[in-house]
C-alpha cells in the first residue's frame, strides 16, 4: 500500500480499522470523496469514470474509450492497494444509455477471467458526473 495515500481511522477494543485512499492525482483534483476505503477485508471503490487521471475531463472517443479508461483508473486504485481485478467480487454499473450495454460489456469482460466474473448490477442513470457515459463502482476482497 502507498502509505502517503491513506488516512487511517483507528480501532480500539476489537473495532475494525478503516483506511481511506486517494492517489496524488485524486488529491490534486480536490474531489470531496475518497477513491477507496478499506474496512476489514473489503476495499470499497468509489464510482470511477473514464477521466484523465488528476483531471476533471473525460478521455475522448465515446463509451468504449471511457470504459477502457474507467477500468485503467480502477486498476490503478487496486494496484495501489496491492490488489488486482482477480480480487474484485462485486461491481455496480451506471450507464447514461442502456442501449450501450453491449459496447460496455465488450470492454469490461476483457479485464476479468471468463470463469471469475464479479457479481454485478447495472442501471441507466441520467446526469453522470462530467457528462460521462459510464460510471463503475467495485468491491474487492482485501484479506490476503
Amino acid at each position: 500500500m502507498l502509505a502517503c495515500g491513506f488516512i487511517t481511522a483507528g480501532a480500539q477494543g476489537g473495532e475494525t480499522t478503516m483506511e481511506f485512499y486517494n492517489s496524488p492525482d485524486a488529491k490534486k483534483a480536490g474531489l470531496p470523496f475518497s477513491q477507496a476505503v478499506r474496512v476489514g477485508d473489503v476495499l470499497y471503490l468509489s464510482g470511477a469514470l473514464g477521466n484523465v487521471p488528476g483531471k476533471l475531463e473525460l478521455v475522448p472517443g465515446g463509451l468504449e474509450a471511457e470504459t477502457r479508461q474507467t477500468m485503467v483508473n480502477i486498476g490503478a486504485v487496486l494496484k495501489a492497494n496491492e490488489l488486482t481485478f482477480d480480487d474484485v467480487f462485486k461491481c455496480t454499473v451506471m450507464l447514461a444509455d442502456m442501449k450501450e450495454w453491449a459496447a460496455f460489456n465488450k470492454v469490461y469482460v476483457t479485464y476479468f477471467k471468463p470463469d471469475h466474473l464479479p457479481a454485478r448490477s447495472a442501471f441507466g442513470a441520467a446526469g453522470l458526473a462530467l457528462g460521462a457515459r459510464v460510471e463503475l463502482e467495485c468491491w474487492a476482497h482485501a484479506g490476503k
